[in-house]
């Protein structure tokens, strides 16, 4: 039997499906807007509660303090440094990795896949790592933030099976024209494989952006804070740093340390929701693409 329509075309279901995912969003978007309402209003008045939707008293006082905060944009640089670097070390180790790993003819194949794998699953844990930071040299140095991240087994996969995918008409095509395995992969596979590879890199650019472990367990200077972290003893903190800038006794007074850090929260997110709507288009093609075909 035909279930019952409405007028536009849509069952009873079909409009609870929209209700109920309709809530859902309002759920994961209200947290940010509470946020960003935060850090618009006073903070002797927030403090009093009943600020949900609109800030009560407005102010930018809040982001003035933020702006001045010489070691929010040192972190800040740090952060967005690392993850362009890291990003790009990252996708570009990892695909010359993935396309030896799409080839049939890689000597020794079975076993290097075995071992990629068991790492994946088994690890040394934090102890043996920081000995092994240690070790390298790696402590308490803007190294830290690339070489460990320069290799993912995961991304690999994904990587390879897309490679797996391309016609290998064309590979034959570049070896008759003399082209190596180098040029082959940098001028054939990769420009072929951007929605893989713009996939990948945001995820490695949002796991950058949003590390703050590494640089609280393997750093003890200040100069290489990243901006989580920053932020992170932002929260913790019960002082509120009014920087470099000099207010008015009557601004001073109105800070507080939970609004000067839901402005800092605001200014760290916003590259991030700037750039993910035009990447975010190759999600679904590079995801698919890359774990259905092997």
């Amino acid at each position: 039997m035909k279930r019952a329509k409405n007028l536009k075309g849509y069952s009873v279901f079909d409009r609870l499906l929209v209700v109920f995912f309709t809530l859902f969003a309002l759920l994961m978007i209200y947290p940010v807007y509470y946020v960003f309402v935060g850090s618009f209003n006073r903070g002797l008045d927030y403090i009093s509660g009943g600020v949900y939707l609109f800030p009560r008293e407005f102010t930018f006082d809040n982001y003035r303090v933020v702006f001045a905060d010489g070691g929010l944009w040192r972190a800040y640089f740090i952060t967005v440094s690392r993850t362009i670097l890291g990003t790009f070390t990252a996708i570009t180790f990892t695909s010359i990795v993935a396309y030896a790993m799409s080839r049939k003819e890689l000597p020794f194949k079975k076993i290097i896949y075995f071992i990629n794998i068991f790492t994946m699953f088994f690890s040394g844990g934090l102890i043996p790592f920081f000995l092994l930071i240690k070790t390298l040299g790696l402590y308490d140095t803007y190294a830290l933030y690339i070489v460990p991240c320069a290799y993912s087994v995961y991304h690999m996969i994904i990587i390879s099976n897309f490679f797996r995918s391309l016609p290998e008409e064309l590979r034959e095509a570049a070896v008759l024209d003399g082209a190596g395995e180098f040029r082959i992969l940098f001028s054939v596979a990769i420009p072929l494989s951007v929605p893989v590879i713009a996939t990948v890199s945001l995820w490695i650019a949002i796991g950058h952006w949003n590390s703050y472990f590494d640089a609280m367990v393997y750093t003890s200077s200040e100069g290489l804070v990243t901006l989580q972290f920053y932020l992170m003893k932002l929260i913790n903190s019960q002082n509120v740093n009014v920087g470099a800038i000099t207010l008015p006794a009557s601004v001073t007074e109105n800070l507080t340390a939970e609004v000067v850090t839901f402005a800092t929260i605001v200014v760290s997110i916003l590259p991030v929701m700037f750039i993910f709507p035009f990447i975010s288009k190759y999600f679904e093609k590079g995801i698919m693409m890359g774990s259905i075909k092997g």
